[in-house]
């Protein structure tokens, strides 16, 4: 999969879901899977998984709902934890990506998320 850093910097590829094109920021950052638009909770079958406590600047913690729902990703589907949240835009968090390289070079503006083979 190849992305884009935006005009700040922050590494975004772009997702295809329910006929609408999406932009999904990488939060290398955030440890969970997914953080989706409270719009897109009608498109998955989500599955109430517990609540989860986060950490965030400042050492705020904030609890959320989290639901396994099966998300569409790098042409296939994958099994996921999602926070639904009041957002226009998808967060990935290096949960979703633990089995992909993530490259972001910064010079060039490109992101590329490599699916790799375990050990």
């Amino acid at each position: 999969m190849t992305g884009e850093t935006d005009e700040t910097g922050t590494p975004i590829i772009r997702l295809s879901i329910a006929d609408q094109e999406w932009i999904a920021t990488i939060d290398t950052g955030f440890n969970g899977d997914l953080e989706l638009p409270e719009q897109l909770a009608d498109v998955f079958t989500a599955e109430y998984a517990g609540e989860s406590s986060t950490t965030v600047g400042g050492g705020v913690v904030i609890e959320e709902e989290l639901y396994d729902i099966v998300f569409p990703f790098d042409g296939t589907t994958v099994k996921a934890w999602a926070e639904f949240a009041s957002t226009d835009g998808i967060l990935i968090g290096t949960g979703l990506l633990r089995d992909y390289r993530l490259e972001i070079n910064f010079v060039t503006g490109t992101v590329l998320l490599e699916r790799v083979a375990g050990p």
